[in-house]
């Protein structure tokens, strides 16, 4: 029996699982198998005739003109990948194997599905890069950082937002009118044991892209890495201000204190500048918890905390030494008797102004040391003992 293998060519070609396409030296396709519609969403009919360009991701045109070029020079391409977009919107991944039929200078080639692949390279990749953000973060906002470049890498063309909020003090607005759910839009909720720690929001910009449920299957792994690192980045964080503050007041501790007046002398040194230390006690502060109870004696604390922050520069560093022992260190200051003296007098009348507490008014005075770098000293210890001492003598009136 005489086997028509010619005959018989195009039912085989329609058999295969991968596309085969022939298309022209002006780019159209001149053929196309029926495994189209499976891989594009689109019937033979609907794309024979047109430009193959025309069904290409807009990022990867370039590189496909480059390759189709290098097929009609006579060279095969077995190795080539790029992305087209599903009639339904969605990105595919395309590898294929091309070359040139020479008498009719046609491209022959075969595409083969790859997207399954690219989606779980990106999901082991997204993983390792996210983690890899979260160790290299200093804190957390360099952690958005670097997580904002791992979803830009992700999704390179579409539009970013990415937010977070404090689920104590704010909550997050709600979502545009289908923004939920959309195929140009997708909005995930960062969600780490029970809390809702932000969100992330990506648009398509590209004309006639859309996401596609793998896509929000990759989003939404992603959002959950992100929620836990977040989750952990702010536990450390908040680990880390715990051990350099105050409880309390929120201001330094005795051990930050220490450390940033030692960084500012070694500054003042290598710049032949100034600075001043003032050491601050409430005078009777006893007398209001003996009579009023703890509970009145930290609002008092805290209203200190506050107005002393309020009333100097952003340059200066306060801290609390302990019990109702205060610091404050004055950077680079230029005429030192008359800038002290200003500053000393200044938080003299924003302490007096009274506090109010459950129903009382408490009226505060303070006790001022003041030592001075260079003339009472150049290392912390010394500057600090002299503050002190002067404190000391001016609340006791020696």
């Amino acid at each position: 029996m005489t086997i028509d293998v010619q005959a018989l060519f195009p039912k085989l070609v329609n058999l295969l699982l991968d596309t085969v396409f022939l298309v022209d030296e002006s780019n159209h396709i001149v053929f196309v198998s029926d495994a189209c519609h499976s891989l594009l969403g689109y019937q033979p009919e609907e794309m024979i005739g047109r430009p193959i360009l025309d069904f290409i991701h807009p990022d990867d045109l370039e590189a496909t003109r480059a390759s189709a070029q290098r097929i009609m020079n006579g060279l095969p391409h077995n190795d080539f990948e790029n992305r087209y977009l599903h009639k339904e919107g969605r990105v595919v991944h395309i590898l294929w194997s091309a070359r040139l039929y020479e008498e009719e200078r046609l491209r022959i080639g075969v595409a083969r599905d790859v997207t399954a692949l690219r989606r779980a390279d990106q999901t082991r990749n997204a993983l390792y890069r996210i983690s890899e953000a979260a160790h290299a973060a200093d804190n957390f906002d360099s952690l958005c950082i670097g997580v904002k470049k791992v979803i830009a890498e992700l999704f390179p063309k579409d539009r970013l937002n990415l937010e977070f909020h404090d689920a104590e003090t704010s909550a997050l607005p709600a979502p545009e009118s289908g923004q939920q759910r959309s195929d140009r839009v997708v909005d995930i909720l960062l969600v780490s044991k029970n809390a809702t720690l932000g969100r992330l929001t990506l648009e398509k910009t590209v004309p006639q892209a859309a996401f596609d449920d793998k896509d929000r299957e990759l989003l939404e792994f992603v959002a959950t890495q992100v929620a836990a690192m977040v989750e952990r980045k702010k536990a450390e964080e908040t680990l880390r201000f715990m051990a350099h503050h105050d409880p309390l007041t929120g201001l330094t501790n005795r051990a930050l204190f220490y450390d940033r007046l030692e960084t500012a002398l070694r500054t003042a040194s290598r710049n032949n500048s100034r600075l001043a230390l003032l050491y601050l006690d409430l005078n009777e502060f006893k007398r209001i918890n003996d009579t009023w109870g703890h509970e009145a004696g930290d609002e008092v604390l805290r209203a200190v905390a506050q107005r002393l922050e309020a009333g100097t520069r952003q340059s200066d560093t306060i801290g609390r030494m302990g019990g109702d022992e205060f610091t404050v260190l004055l950077n680079d200051i230029p005429d030192a008797a008359a800038v002290v003296e200003a500053a000393a007098e200044k938080i003299r009348d924003i302490l007096a102004k009274p506090i109010d507490f459950a129903g009382q008014s408490f009226s505060i005075t303070s006790s001022i040391g003041v030592a001075l770098y260079p003339e009472d000293g150049d290392t912390a210890r010394q500057l600090l003992i002299r503050a002190d001492t002067n404190m000391y003598l001016n609340k006791h009136g020696a």
